[in-house]
């Protein structure tokens, strides 16, 4: 009993550690952001709370730089990516966890093996086949948008998660609605799709987070301003006032937040959605 008590203890105590560990760049962030220009954010020792909290950080931001339309810019791009990975993730997912057909695990594998290949590897003909399309913000704000959204509208792990909590619904199911008249179409939007939201929102945040903060291919692709990304801003920010840090730390943190809301409004299902794409296939 006790020896247990102990190694419940010693298991809660490391999780608080790593949780305050992993909380701790965070908490210096938005100190530094929250220090008016008289502090030192450089003093040792270092002094987490400000000793006079302002927003006048914040304010300076929203003011020098068109922050609000690079968050408008990442959401547009953010929601129509995550939207677009549910759809081709699931209907790619469904026939690969459900239906029998000729080079199944084949197919499967090629997909799967994708996920070793990094998008460095892959850039510069995703690069040029944007470029044969026209698909650059310099021929307009949609084929801008298109460029950001479509390289990343689908992956091998949203692919495999789906496949996953596909296979773990019992096919009971699908006989018993086909036995009601359902076509394949009919089981896959109104029986499995509402079983499998879990996953699906696990697949949600993994995609949003990624695309809200991706970086590299937003930079390489736009050279008009009004269409870009946060990051991109946020590295504008940085050149613009290399020597201000309050102004980076306010800017960084107003990019985080839309990820918090994201992730918070979804949090009931992430962990039962992790679960299920766990099943063994």
């Amino acid at each position: 009993m006790i020896k247990n008590f102990f190694r419940g203890s010693f298991a809660h105590l490391t999780l608080i550690i790593v949780c305050v560990l992993s909380l701790l760049p965070f908490l210096w962030l938005f100190s530094t952001a929250l220090k008016g220009a008289g502090e030192n954010i450089f003093q040792y020792p270092p002094q987490l709370l400000p000793s006079d909290p302002t927003l006048s950080n914040f304010k300076e931001v929203l003011r020098l730089v068109p922050i609000i339309g690079y968050v408008i810019n990442s959401f547009i791009v953010a929601a129509f990516t995550v939207v677009l990975n549910l759809l081709f993730s699931a209907m790619a997912a469904y026939p690969l966890a459900r239906m029998e057909f000729f080079g199944k695990k084949t197919v499967f594998f090629a997909v799967l093996s994708t996920i070793m290949v990094p998008f460095q590897a892959i850039m510069l003909p995703i690069y040029i086949i944007t470029l044969k399309l026209n698909l650059i913000d310099s021929a307009g704000l949609v084929q801008g948008y298109l460029g950001l959204i479509l390289p990343f509208a689908v992956n091998a792990f949203g692919i495999f998660l789906l496949r996953q909590a596909f296979l773990a619904i019992p096919k009971e199911l699908e006989e018993s609605a086909v036995i009601d008249g359902c076509n394949s179409w009919q089981i896959f939007t109104k029986i499995l799709l509402p079983m499998i939201k879990p996953s699906l929102a696990v697949l949600a945040i993994f995609t949003f987070i990624g695309s809200w903060g991706e970086f590299l291919w937003p930079s390489i692709v736009l050279t008009n301003e009004k269409l870009f990304t946060l990051p991109v801003g946020i590295n504008n920010l940085q050149g613009a006032f290399s020597a201000n840090y309050r102004l980076i730390a306010a800017g960084s943190i107003i990019s985080i937040v839309p990820i918090v809301v994201f992730f918070l409004s979804l949090q009931k299902y992430f962990i039962s959605g992790q679960n299920e794409g766990a099943v063994k296939g």
